[in-house]
């Protein structure tokens, strides 16, 4: 099960499992690449910066949509519970950037094979956000040993594709579409209760 934190640890464990993946096989050899979760803004032109550095990789969370074929299924299992379960599918945009096509192609290549040899996210390979350790935070459900997020090449057409980089700022770059699916964010139990700091005991002597 996992709370809000949901669709925050599904982007750094895609993050992560890329990013150590280019250290231990470079894309591009003698060059250091790296995979970045990026916000919209970071693609608007910044004078030739690129949002990632010299070489690399960024993965931008473009759209959240609720998953058709679990939504249903979850949403019954309210009755049984008596918790809130939306099932999402994340979409995520692949953007390789460097400075000239061949290394691009590279570095897109090399991020496929890792998610293909790696399509499912779980276990110690879905990233675990850091929650204060607080009453407020108590009930927030984490991922359990059968949690997993699977993580496929998005079947969308070129022009759906262009119509997102269209009301994305900047130009087109070459870029993959991925989709995560499901995640899951769970409703916490019950409102928490203050913690208790006083108590009133009235003790009486039988008669």
């Amino acid at each position: 099960m996992a709370g809000f934190t949901a669709i925050a640890a599904i982007g750094k464990s895609l993050e992560r499992l890329l990013d150590q993946a280019f250290q231990l096989r470079p894309p591009v050899p003698g060059k250091t690449s790296k995979a970045v979760l990026i916000r919209t803004e970071d693609l608007a032109d910044k004078g030739g910066q690129t949002p990632v550095g010299e070489h690399g990789l960024s993965i931008l969370l473009y759209r959240v949509d609720f998953n058709r074929t679990m939504r249903a299924a979850w949403s019954s299992r309210t009755t049984d519970d008596g918790r809130g379960h939306l099932a999402l599918d994340l979409h995520y945009l692949l953007t390789p950037w460097a400075d000239n096509a061949e290394h691009q192609h590279m570095i897109i290549g090399r991020a496929m094979q890792v998610i293909e040899s790696t399509p499912v996210l779980s276990g110690p390979l879905l990233y675990e956000p850091k929650l204060p350790g607080t009453p407020k935070y108590a009930g927030e459900a984490r991922h359990s040993a059968i949690d997993s997020v699977q993580v496929l090449l998005e079947e969308i057409s070129t022009e759906a594709l262009m119509r997102t980089f269209d009301s994305l700022p900047g130009d087109y770059h070459l870029s993959v579409p991925y989709v995560a699916r499901v995640v899951r964010i769970d409703t916490l139990p019950e409102d928490l209760a203050p913690p208790v700091t006083e108590a009133d005991i009235i003790m009486r002597l039988p008669t």
